[in-house]
């Protein structure tokens, strides 16, 4: 009785609305941000200044309906469709390496459908792994009452996140590739596998990272910006550029902030892809240190709420998806933050809610809803 609830009030008490307030609150903020960073520049807008903001909350919309889609369907009756989706993501992430896959920004991770509008079907893969990896992890517990899953269960699991992790590093997008790695090590967490896989997933990131530098996999721009976050002084007119730049902008907004639409850096258009990647740099610019602090504690509160859903899921299954949506949100924002604050490497990765694109919305409110749905289907309080 528990797969669908038919009773919109029972529904509506039983969403987590500290969760869903800071998503959408977050998510408002993106959509102004993304005006803020665009509303200049008419190389990339054609003189409609609300081009991009109109996109973004287009993007959003669609998001926030495909969750409420998934909270009504609930995320059992979705497990029915997870061999398709998995197969679906696989089956886009090849197409991006066919003669239909196009590049942006040196990455070969976009495949266009016209009308400008193009879609990263990397972002649709986390959404499959950690539905698959979830399937396959929580069986044995489900049928057998084991407390961990067996050998063969964890190396099936880790077999559905390296078939598509490698299919993102041949475009290459080590940015995305590393999400999957992340997500796979919390899923393997959070379903008990023994400590000795996580000791070798983590040997064997790090032996993957040592070959992948040598065999000469990444191009020519990735290493550059390796070595520019390695030697912040490297080039700054070149390699260095737009982590020095990201780093002025967000110091130039001390503790308030220049004011909303009105940040120097920003105006100036001196932050490469502001928009996008570098997203933060116009909170921390434009609404100062409390600003910047804020998207930090509401994206906090996004992860507190969702560790709580994982911990009073009354399944595994529920568990497990909770938890590769923590890691995944948790990764994904510290990288994003990290390179525009200057102490990780620019790997091009979306901040969550803020960053401007569809797929990214897309798949970040498909999370939202995924969590929404094992909340309200718990019988416990949460």
């Amino acid at each position: 009785m528990w797969d669908v609830i038919t009773d919109r009030s029972s529904l509506v008490r039983r969403l987590d609305w500290p969760l869903l307030t800071a998503a959408l609150v977050l998510t408002l903020m993106g959509v102004l941000l993304v005006f803020s960073a665009t509303r200049w520049r008419t190389d990339l807008t054609g003189g409609d200044d609300h081009f991009f903001m109109l996109r973004q909350a287009l993007n959003a919309s669609i998001g926030m309906g495909l969750a409420a889609l998934l909270v009504w369907l609930g995320h059992r009756r979705l497990r029915n469709a997870v061999p398709f989706l998995y197969a679906l993501s696989l089956l886009l992430s090849l197409l991006v390496l066919s003669p239909l896959g196009s590049t942006v920004n040196g990455s070969r991770s976009w495949i266009q459908l016209g009308g400008g509008f193009a879609f990263q079907p990397s972002e649709l893969v986390k959404i499959g792994v950690i539905l698959a990896m979830a399937t396959l992890l929580s069986a044995p517990s489900e049928s057998d009452h084991k407390e961990r899953p067996d050998a063969r269960s964890v190396l099936q699991a880790l077999l559905l996140a390296a078939v598509p992790a490698v299919l993102i590093l041949l475009t290459p997008d080590v940015g995305q590739t590393m999400v999957i790695a992340a997500i796979a090590l919390g899923v393997l967490l959070a379903a008990g596998a023994g400590r000795g896989w996580l000791v070798g997933l983590l040997a064997l990131g790090v032996g993957g990272a040592v070959a992948v530098w040598q065999l000469g996999v990444l191009d020519e721009y990735q290493v550059n910006r390796f070595a520019a976050f390695a030697n912040p002084g490297l080039d700054p007119a070149g390699v260095g550029y737009n982590t020095n730049q990201a780093r002025i902008a967000i110091g130039s907004g001390g503790l308030s902030g220049q004011g909303l639409f009105e940040g120097s850096q920003t105006t100036g258009q001196f932050v490469p892809e502001q928009h996008t990647d570098f997203i933060f740099t116009v909170a921390g610019e434009e609404l100062g240190f409390l600003g910047g602090g804020l998207v930090i504690l509401l994206l906090g509160v996004v992860l507190w709420r969702a560790c709580r859903i994982a911990v009073a899921s009354p399944e595994v299954y529920g568990t497990i998806v909770a938890a590769g949506i923590v890691v995944w949100i948790a990764f994904q924002s510290f990288q994003n933050i990290g390179m525009a604050l200057g102490i990780m490497p620019v790997t091009g990765l979306p901040l969550p809610f803020l960053s401007y694109g569809g797929s990214s919305m897309f798949a970040i409110w498909i999370a939202v809803g995924l969590l929404l749905a094992i909340r309200v289907r718990s019988r416990g309080v949460v």
